[in-house]
């Protein structure tokens, strides 16, 4: 994969000011369309061999271009905040909304390949992260985003001649580490498994560009013109709108049987027996947060229902329990226009909890199969493929030691009206209802069936659903904290 590159390519003065000038104004020229259209983002991943000009190369793009429009985020070894989370999260942070450009020196590649050269994981794991990332990477492609991967590449002699060169003028040396030796002297085995890596991850989507970086001036076109070619060819694509008509229509199954059909909803709870059944669950919780091995693991707790079917008042009596510095709810509702030039679960990735921590949503990443897929906001092959996103993004999570528990609250569509009409009457209820509301009873049907549709293709062992029936509010809330407690106490107890 590195043969041409190791060649020796080379263009003289003249020929690169020829050309520099030209590819300068026709990559402005494509900067600007990119940002003009706003359809899509360009993210640019910039790795290579020490001393191949990756620096160089960051800077000559963002001198070429706008630079005001431009994103570079430099990775390095994760700080304890990034630790605390799932490996991508720091990556997911920093990802170009549409028609941006983002630039990463460095990036999930790094972590991988020098793990892998280090020694600190064997091949079948170096494997499992280089597909982890193409999970990433296809998930991105999907919504649009354009990913371009370049390796800047010197042999080792070239490599060895150029960082003796560096060291002996005292206004380069300090750019010579002793990590750049380390590698030097590694040079075979970061080869080797870079290519590895490169062949697994070259995608059509998100394809790797090996460029000759011996030669500043021919690296310096090369990449200019790769930009170039790339950014024309995409905006040179038909863009055709996501019609709404796309949105299939919802059906039962075949069987015509429904799981919300079959789930008993009205318990009996009397609300003396509550008041006690609550203070003790409260207590317990309260415990077990606190507990030592608690701070090895995080507690990201996702509630979706019914209107009215009681989460904010479920979601209050587990904050009741917990002490405010430890813990964030986040209510989720369309998305904002940020969060739209994103790709879509970016907005549940930046919000997720450090070790020892809860996040509780109100309302989750599985509205693009509910209310997206319902009112046809999102195109069939968007929310079709959101259930794989779905369930390898709470994998993730558990992955990392996050304990994720998924509340579905569950009403009859009589209990619904009595509340929507109770919240009418009452003067400090009446925030919460909404024509939305009244709307979304008219589709009550078609809810039921996206539900059912749902649940049955993400409840997963690791993550599995809790149907949580709620005509009975004091049931409910009960449900809700014992499954809390019994799931903290059955990880902790075997932490």
């Amino acid at each position: 994969m590195f043969e041409s590159a190791e060649i020796g390519h080379t263009i003289d003065k003249a020929a690169y000011k020829a050309e520099e000038a030209t590819l300068r104004e026709a990559l402005l020229d494509v900067q600007y369309e990119l940002k003009q259209r706003g359809e899509f983002p360009l993210l640019i991943l910039i790795h290579g061999m020490d001393g191949a000009g990756r620096g160089e190369t960051l800077n000559q793009i963002n001198e070429w271009l706008d630079p005001r429009l431009i994103h570079t985020a430099a990775f390095d070894t994760p700080n304890d905040d990034a630790r605390e989370r799932p490996w991508m999260w720091r990556y997911w942070r920093e990802l170009p909304k549409k028609g941006r450009i983002g630039m990463f020196f460095g990036s999930y590649y790094s972590d991988a390949l020098f793990d892998r050269v280090d020694g600190k994981i064997n091949r079948d794991t170096f494997d499992k992260q280089l597909f982890d990332i193409l999970r990433f990477e296809r998930m991105l492609a999907n919504d649009g985003v354009m990913v371009m991967k370049f390796w800047l590449h010197l042999s080792q002699e070239k490599q060895r001649k150029r960082f003796k060169a560096m060291e002996k003028d005292p206004a380069t040396a300090w750019r010579v580490t002793a990590t750049d030796w380390q590698h030097l002297e590694q040079y075979e085995r970061i080869k080797k498994n870079a290519e590895h890596m490169m062949r697994l991850s070259n995608t059509s989507y998100a394809p790797w560009l090996v460029v000759d970086g011996d030669d500043p001036n021919y690296r310096s076109l090369a990449v200019g013109r790769a930009l170039l070619q790339a950014l024309r060819q995409r905006l040179e694509m038909t863009q055709v709108a996501a019609a709404r008509s796309d949105a299939a229509p919802i059906t039962p199954p075949a069987d015509n049987t429904l799981l919300l059909e079959s789930l008993q909803l009205d318990y009996p709870l009397e609300k003396d027996e509550y008041k006690v059944q609550l203070a003790t669950l409260q207590g317990r919780l309260n415990g077990l947060v606190r507990h030592p091995k608690f701070a090895q693991h995080s507690l990201v707790l996702a509630f979706e229902g019914n209107d009215a079917a009681g989460k904010g008042g479920a979601i209050r009596r587990i904050t009741q329990a917990l002490d405010a510095r430890t813990y964030r709810i986040v209510p989720v509702a369309a998305p904002t226009e940020e969060e739209r030039a994103m790709p879509w679960l970016w907005r549940f990735w930046r919000h997720l909890p450090g070790k020892g921590k809860v996040t509780i949503f109100d309302r989750t990443w599985y509205g693009r199969v509910l209310v997206e897929r319902v009112e046809g906001f999102a195109t069939t092959a968007d929310w079709t493929r959101a259930y794989y996103e779905i369930n390898d993004f709470e994998h993730q999570l558990g992955d990392n030691g996050a304990i994720v528990l998924k509340f579905w609250l569950a009403i009859s569509s009589d209990e619904q009206m009595t509340r929507f009409k109770l919240r009418e009457e009452t003067g400090f209820k009446r925030f919460k209802i909404t024509e939305e509301d009244w709307r979304n009873r008219d589709k009550w049907d078609e809810y039921k069936v996206a539900v059912c549709d749902m649940i049955d293709r993400t409840s997963t062992s690791a993550v599995p659903w809790t149907l949580v029936p709620a005509n009975n509010k004091y049931y409910a809330r009960i449900k809700v904290l014992t499954t809390v407690c019994e799931a903290l106490e059955a990880k902790l107890g075997s932490a």
